[in-house]
């Protein structure tokens, strides 16, 4: 089953609405394992993105799902493969700054970015962002990062793995491999115990980590997983949309 997009996006239905948020899905343009579309990401935040915000609607708040941008952070080893895009941050930020200016001069001041990819660093992003616009909100939405989604798995896996290719198989099966021809996502470990227990960082350097791009396996996906994350973390967001859309201006605090 495909997941519901807003049906207010043309300028007939558009004009006859004040609109209260926008959400902005943001993915990235990567190899996912060996069954799975290089837009992944994107079509994921797309999907997330669209049903939260028709829910959001049907409970009084006006959202608006703007087209999603497919181009992320790659880390190396992954860029080095054909057609995986690398976007720098600083044009993120560009990219961020123009669509901002528009929603501005047309009133539209509360916009989520609906994130699904990790190499995507909009925390950052939008600290540089804010001062330029002291009347709107920006905010962002890192769905991978909610840790209940992830109750719904034997192992979630971290990139086309169990969770992803679920949801995959929920919003869009078309686009999804038969698992025989998946890789089974085995991933190295950082040998560091700074970089294992996360007192340190470093970029992954994908080559030197996955054989077939994959880091967790995806062998126990299915569809019904699928669904019941997709419901679950679509109305969770939808719910904070609603929030949003009631405050004034930026009165977010209590």
């Amino acid at each position: 089953m495909k997941p519901i997009i807003l049906k207010q996006s043309c300028w007939g239905k558009v004009r006859e609405h004040q609109y209260d948020v926008a959400i902005l899905p943001w993915g990235a343009t990567e190899p996912h394992n060996l069954h799975l579309p290089y837009g992944t990401d994107t079509l994921q935040a797309e999907a997330f993105a669209g049903k939260a915000a028709d829910i959001a609607w049907d409970k009084g708040a006006k959202c608006m799902v703007l087209p999603g941008i497919p181009l992320g952070v790659q880390n190396p080893g992954q860029v080095d493969l054909p057609f995986c895009l690398h976007t720098s941050p600083a044009t993120q930020t560009a990219i961020l700054r123009d669509i901002l200016t528009s929603l501005q001069g047309q009133g539209i001041l509360k916009l989520v970015v609906m994130n699904s990819h990790g190499g995507n660093g909009f925390k950052s992003i939008i600290r540089e962002l804010q001062p330029e616009f002291q009347n709107m909100f920006i905010g962002v939405i890192d769905w991978f990062s909610v840790s209940e989604c992830y109750h719904f798995f034997d192992d979630p896996g971290d990139h086309a793995g169990e969770l992803e290719t679920s949801v995959m198989m929920h919003c869009f099966p078309e686009f999804v491999l038969p698992l025989a021809e998946a890789g089974n996502g085995e991933a190295k470990g950082f040998k560091l115990e700074g970089l294992k227990s996360k007192l340190a960082w470093t970029p992954r350097n994908w080559s030197k980590v996955s054989e077939d791009t994959g880091v967790g396996n995806p062998m126990k996906a299915t569809k019904e997983k699928g669904e019941k994350c997709f419901d679950f973390l679509s109305d969770k967001i939808a719910g904070f949309l609603v929030e949003l859309a009631a405050v004034e201006g930026d009165d977010i605090y209590e």
